[in-house]
């Protein structure tokens, strides 16, 4: 489980990013008023909205078609968050207003796409233990709510630039694409176990050798 929660953790960021500054992202980027700064906002993260309900029909679907667990689960996380990285990149070269609105809101909806296969994760690992494997998964965006929102509003003041925290959002994003490779869905916490007392049964039976 812990790629898993690390991989959630570099998800969290983004997450924990998006909702703590992209109203004063706007606001103050672009010297909007408050009511097109919030309209602007609302229409990102409705984008998520529908990433949300998207992720767990593909991931379904997915499975469905290939009865492969790891291409339903980790590979469509690994796609994910490889289009949330991508959709963030023109942030850093073009200034303008609807530019960011249509990156951020590709990148939002790409990031929350990733929560129907990550939270099925858990359940197919340790389908006899989904509860605390869930509460492990979740405490890496936990940690990341905490951390996240602080270190973004540092950058922001360090480099006095509104993209900055979207330079450290779009590493983590590349860490947790890397370990979504680590996480194997496949193969289930129970089997593991049992194969493990097996191997120990064995090697421990008098005159086994």
């Amino acid at each position: 489980m812990g790629p898993v929660a690390v991989v959630y953790f570099c998800y969290g960021w983004n997450l924990w990013l998006f909702l703590s500054w992209i109203p004063q992202y706007f606001l103050h980027n672009y010297e909007l008023d408050l009511q097109r700064s919030a309209l602007f906002s609302s229409s990102v993260f409705f984008a998520g909205v529908v990433g949300d309900t998207m992720g767990g029909l593909v991931t379904d679907k997915v499975l469905r078609r290939t009865g492969r667990l790891e291409i339903a689960r980790s590979w469509m996380v690994s796609v994910c968050l490889l289009l949330t990285a991508l959709s963030l990149v023109p942030l850093m070269f073009v200034h303008n207003v609807s530019v960011s609105l249509a990156c951020l809101s590709a990148g939002f909806f790409f990031a929350e796409m990733t929560i129907g296969p990550m939270w099925a994760i858990p359940m197919d690992i340790a389908p006899a233990y989904s509860g605390t494997a869930s509460g492990m998964m979740n405490t890496g965006s936990a940690a990341a709510a905490i951390v996240s929102p602080v270190v973004s509003g540092y950058l922001i003041d360090r480099f006095h630039s509104w993209e900055s925290p979207f330079v450290c959002d779009m590493l983590l994003i590349a860490i947790g694409l890397a370990l979504t490779f680590r996480m194997r869905p496949e193969a289930p916490f129970s089997q593991s176990t049992a194969a493990g007392s097996r191997l120990t049964t064995t090697v421990d039976t008098p005159g086994s050798g």
